[in-house]
């Protein structure tokens, strides 16, 4: 049977974090780990999700539920939907109903619970299952599954109804097209059939034309011809498409046109509010125009929402870093850090913030929070010396001498050990 659009693939990993919802979400206030630990292993995996690399979004939720397999929702759902998009129904099958068993009928697991039994021709369980699922579909296709379900189980009008009703949601999908004119078909109403394969046919070749705009709207923008561009791109502007509007945007700030990449980035995140790679779009455009306070809030509730998307943490911590707000940067870095501590540019803004937040917790005599943030910068950096050299100057304004000796003896020596390395 024919499987859902690797462009779904967002709305996966949005359906994997929108489960946290259902539970207190409290990692955020965990002490930054190294890379072997729960959340840093959860990191790698939703953005392994979010590349399409199901077999290492697998290994890393795997590893995070080995060190911790509480992590039902935060690992053990989008490790399911890892399988399932790998094909592997059995194993997809069984963290699917772990799941459930925790969570109870949710939507999103009856989304996926449903699929695997259409796949296995079970038509009468995925009738049932999908049918709850969509009375809060979790998916835009989840009344296209419920009627091919239908139909596959050769009940012809209740699949109709289903499929006009996906054909409502979702009037430029192809698929639904075709599997309504092979019911009409079936009904032996031929006029109308042909009229549906038709239609079919016109969504798949328009699809294949918006591609080939798509590609020349890049290339006119590459050429510094913004005026031919815009003509072009503009061709691709749907207001009622929340997908195509931010492939839109996208395309224009990949190719340098932020300003104009702003108008389908707003109206995306108006249509799609729950959605974490629009509300990342719109923030990262806002970002490199220097509108930072737009930014903030398109990135706010977004965080709340999602703790655990690295990115969404990483860009929110430089905004607040450029707005001013260090202490809230340093908890944004942190929380990044967390989920991925081999990025090297968010560990040195880390290291950096953490410096410049001791220097102000020093001059403003709170010397126990200014040790705090060097011990974590000399964590991240554990080469440098100036870490150590504050804290042996902290040391000595609160009368510690020893510990004020230790800390000046290591930064003089790491200092030699930087001359020998030059």
């Amino acid at each position: 049977m024919e499987t859902a659009p690797i462009r779904r693939v967002v709305a996966v990993l949005l359906t994997a974090l929108a489960l946290l919802t259902l539970v207190a979400a409290n990692a955020a206030c965990q002490e930054a780990p190294a890379a072997d630990t729960p959340d840093a292993h959860l990191g790698k995996g939703y953005e392994a999700l979010r590349q399409d690399r199901y077999d290492v979004a697998v290994s890393e939720f795997q590893a995070a539920l080995v060190l911790d397999p509480t992590l039902v929702l935060r690992a053990r759902f989008p490790l399911a939907v890892a399988l399932f998009e790998l094909h592997k129904p059995d194993e997809a099958r069984r963290e699917f109903e772990a799941v459930r068993r925790e969570t109870g009928d949710h939507p999103n697991v009856l989304y996926y619970l449903g699929r695997l039994d259409l796949e296995d021709r079970n038509f009468e369980s995925a009738i049932r299952l999908l049918t709850e699922a969509a009375a809060n579909p979790p998916f835009p296709d989840t009344a296209y599954y419920l009627g091919f379900a239908y139909f596959k189980q050769g009940d012809l009008p209740a699949a109709e109804k289903w499929l006009k009703e996906a054909a409502q949601l979702n009037p430029q999908d192809a698929r639904i097209r075709f599997q309504l004119g092979s019911v009409y078909r079936k009904e032996g109403r031929e006029e109308e059939a042909a009229k549906a394969l038709a239609l079919s046919d016109e969504l798949r070749k328009r699809e294949d034309s918006e591609s080939r705009l798509r590609l020349e709207c890049g290339q006119k923008l590459d050429q510094g011809l913004r005026e031919e561009a815009h003509a072009l791109c503009d061709q691709l502007y749907d207001p009622d498409n929340a997908n195509k509007l931010t492939e839109l945007g996208t395309i224009y700030a990949q190719h340098g046109d932020l300003q104009a990449a702003l108008k389908p980035l707003r109206r995306a995140v108006e249509l799609a509010p729950q959605s974490p790679q629009t509300q990342y779009n719109l923030a990262l455009a806002y970002f490199q125009l220097n509108q930072f306070v737009e930014a903030r809030t398109s990135l706010a509730g977004a965080i709340k929402r999602w703790p655990d998307l690295f990115q969404l943490n990483a860009l929110y911590g430089a905004v607040l870093s450029r707005l001013g707000d260090d202490a809230s940067a340093y908890q944004a870095f942190r929380r990044a850090y967390q989920l991925n501590p081999q990025d090297s540019a968010n560990a040195d803004l880390l290291y950096r913030t953490a410096l410049a937040l001791a220097r102000k917790s020093q001059g403003a005599k709170r010397y126990s929070d200014s040790l705090g943030y060097l011990e974590q910068a000399a964590k991240l950096r554990p080469h440098e010396p100036e870490p150590h050299r504050r804290m042996a100057d902290v040391y000595t304004r609160t009368g510690r001498p020893a510990r004020a000796t230790t800390e000046r003896q290591e930064a003089d020596r790491l200092s030699k050990d930087a001359d020998k390395v030059q």
